[in-house]
């Protein structure tokens, strides 16, 4: 995961190997390895298969071209942010499955957990 996605939790996340790719050489995260790029943190990866990237955003379009199958929750609506995940060639892509959801109250939307797998 990146830095910004580490600070946004209150602690590791539990039963995996957390590692934090960061810029900042002297950044330290309690309960987590450091690495300075994608590739340090793969080579860091321990525990079993599969691997996954939580965010952020670069981290997410550094790791799409390596990938081989997407974990991502569709929301059909926007939200304002300032990170996305990045758009990537869905014809080089299939989806297996997709969960819809929906949420209740004034601010309803529809959403999806969707799983894609690479085609090409």
């Amino acid at each position: 995961m990146g830095r910004r996605t580490w600070q946004s939790l209150s602690a590791p996340l539990p039963g995996r190997q957390n590692i934090v790719v960061t810029r900042q050489p002297d950044f330290s995260a309690r309960g987590a390895q450091t690495a300075s790029s994608l590739q340090h943190a793969l080579d860091l990866a321990s525990l079993p298969e599969p691997i996954f990237v939580i965010g952020g955003e670069a981290l997410y379009r550094a790791a799409l071209p390596l990938a081989n199958t997407l974990y991502l929750t569709e929301i059909a609506r926007d939200f304002a942010g300032d990170a996305r995940f990045p758009t990537f060639e869905r014809e080089a892509w299939r989806q297996v499955s997709c969960d819809p959801k929906h949420t209740d109250g004034p601010d309803a939307f529809d959403y999806c957990f969707a799983t894609y797998e690479r085609t090409t």
